[in-house]
This record gives structure tokens, sequence and C-alpha cells, in this order.
């Protein structure tokens, strides 16, 4: 009997929404085997979209940001955490309503596309606050936030995020600066972008997908905004979480898929079967015993990785796993039930 070859990741997905920094690119350095990974996806006729939580650019400046680092993209391609904003706030505001940008000259932009008035100093007429990140945000702006919070204006952040990658290491973030306003006024803001799941549905709604597919290397913005989304994800081991933090991650938070990068991402893909307390993905597998888990083959392999996440799924769906990872040989007795 002829074995059918495994479906790729491609195969798998009809929409594939892509992060950004951290996943194609650190700063103005290309991720290897990003671009071309892109490329695949677009030749084999899969829909690319570009899901980004940074608020520093248009999609017009992000797509040419992408060409330096090698990835055509046309402006359309994009979803931003600043556009979400927007809508958001176009939804709740009056047409011309002042809003307090905390941010950069392109979220401002995003509000005068949407029929908002942005504004750099607080009045009373200030209905609303946006913030996002930029690299020349100052204390004069956070100051100029805190006092439209602090009477009454809605608050919304593009985005939470901790941290943000560069060609340097990891940065302050737009949650960061989030972190000093919620401190000096003790409000708590609106979110537009990752990890709230708008980002996601908006996208893969105007794209018509039935098997989308997100892809990023963070575990609290790109994996639980595809979780909260109900969508499949992938986490790449180029960016900010690794693969421990990845196994031990609350369910809201746990990816579908790890992979060390995108190398791969035309390749066959094994999926998991899993049997019980067994998960076989292609020549490797894992066991679950009594909390604890051991895998024959290398734990690093993407495979194994694989039949792990199915395990978990499977036994450890309403908690994050605390047991311990045994590398099983077929001569080694199996880990002792606790």
């Amino acid at each position: 009997m002829i074995r059918r070859p495994d479906p790729s990741l491609l195969d798998l997905h009809d929409v594939l929404l892509f992060d950004l920094d951290g996943t194609l690119m650190h700063g103005a350095q290309p991720i290897p085997h990003a671009a071309e990974a892109v490329e695949i996806a677009r030749t084999s006729g899969r829909a690319v979209v570009f899901a980004t939580n940074n608020a520093s650019r248009t999609p017009q400046q992000a797509s040419e940001h992408l060409a330096v680092v090698g990835i055509a993209a046309q402006p359309e391609e994009f979803v931003t955490s600043p556009q979400v904003a927007s809508r958001l706030l176009a939804d709740r505001l009056a047409p011309g309503a002042k809003v307090l940008v905390v941010g950069g000259p392109s979220l401002a932009a995003q509000m005068r596309e949407v029929g908002l008035a942005p504004v750099d100093t607080d009045s009373e007429d200030v209905a609303a606050v946006v913030q996002g990140w930029s690299p020349d945000l100052d204390w004069s702006r956070l100051a100029e936030g805190a006092y439209a919070i602090r009477h009454g204006a809605y608050w919304m952040a593009t985005n939470v995020d901790a941290t943000l990658p560069t060609e340097r290491g990891l940065a302050p973030g737009n949650g960061s600066m989030v972190a000093a306003l919620r401190h000096a006024t003790g409000v708590e803001p609106a979110v537009a972008g990752k990890p709230e799941p708008g980002m996601f549905e908006v996208a893969a709604r105007d794209h018509g997908a039935r098997r989308p597919l997100i892809i990023g290397d963070r575990l609290d913005t790109d994996i639980e905004g595809a979780v909260r989304a109900g969508m499949e994800s992938l986490l790449v081991l180029t960016g900010v979480d690794g693969i421990e933090a990845a196994l031990r991650a609350e369910p809201i938070r746990r990816p579908t898929f790890i992979l060390p990068d995108l190398a791969q991402i035309a390749a066959p893909f094994p999926l998991p079967v899993v049997d019980g307390d067994r998960a076989r993905c292609g020549a490797v597998s894992a066991t679950w015993h009594a909390g604890d888990i051991a895998v024959h083959g290398d734990p690093d392999d993407p495979r194994v990785l694989r039949a792990v996440l199915a395990l978990l799924r499977e036994h450890s769906a309403e908690s994050a796993w605390t047991g311990e990872l045994h590398e099983q040989h077929d001569t080694a007795p199996a880990p002792s039930a606790r």
C-alpha cells in the first residue's frame, strides 16, 4: 500500500496571518527564511496578511519597511492595531471628536482617516485618548494623556506589548508606556490590538478564510489572540518566546504548532494522532504518564513538540502543564506514576 505524502502547512490552511516584529524581521534586519516563506505562500495561492500591533507606521510605511527586509507587500495586505483602534473609536465617538494622541504621526493620521480630530494637548473637550508606540514618545506627551484620562476621557491603547524586538534586542514596547499611565491614573485602558481577537477576525472575514493560520513569536499577543479567535497558531522561535514557555503556558496562550523558523513552511508536515495517553507524529511519539510526558525522539524535534502539544490539549486542556518532560529511549523504563 502506497502511503500518501503528508500535507504541508500551506496545504492545511488557506490564509496566513503573519506577525512582523520578531517573526519576519528584527528592526531593519531580516529574519532568515522569512521572505522566502512569504513568497512561497503567495505563489501557492494562499492569501497573505500582515497583522501587527506596531502603531508607529501606516500600512504604506509598513509595506515600505518590509521591502527593506526583502518582502514585497501591498498596503491593503496589512491589518494594524491603529486601524482597529480608529474603527472602534469612530464607532464610539461623534464625527470630529477630539482624540488626544499619545503616539506618533501615523497614529494621528489614522484618526483623521476615520473622521476624528487628533490633538496633542489636553483640553476639556478631549473625548478620548489613543496610545500607541512611538520612538519619540516623551514625558510631556504622557503627561497630557494622564491629564485627559483623569478628567474622564475614554482611553484606548493600540496594544499592550511589554517589549518590542529590535536588531539590538528587546526594547520597551507600548505596554511599558501604557503601564506608566495606568500607574499614574489608576485607570485600565481598552485595547484594540492583539491579544484581542478583533484584528484576526476582521482579517479572516475580509479574506473569506475557512482555515486561517496565525504565525507569530509571542505567546501573550499572537498566540493568545489566535486562541481567543478560535484559530490555529504557529509559534516561531525567532523572537520573544521559546519552547519551555510555550509548553508551560496557560491554555489560552498555548500554540497549535511550534517551528524554529519559517524555513519548512512548504515541507511535509505530519500531524499528531492521539490514542489515549500516546500521541504519534510521523516516526516519533510522546506518552502521558500521570502528568509527566515521555518523548520518543529529540525533545526539540518539531514533530515531538506537535505530539506533546496534542497531549496537552487532551490531558491539560483547562490548566497550565506542571509535569516533567523525559526523553525516553526504547531500553529505558517509563517514568513511574506519581
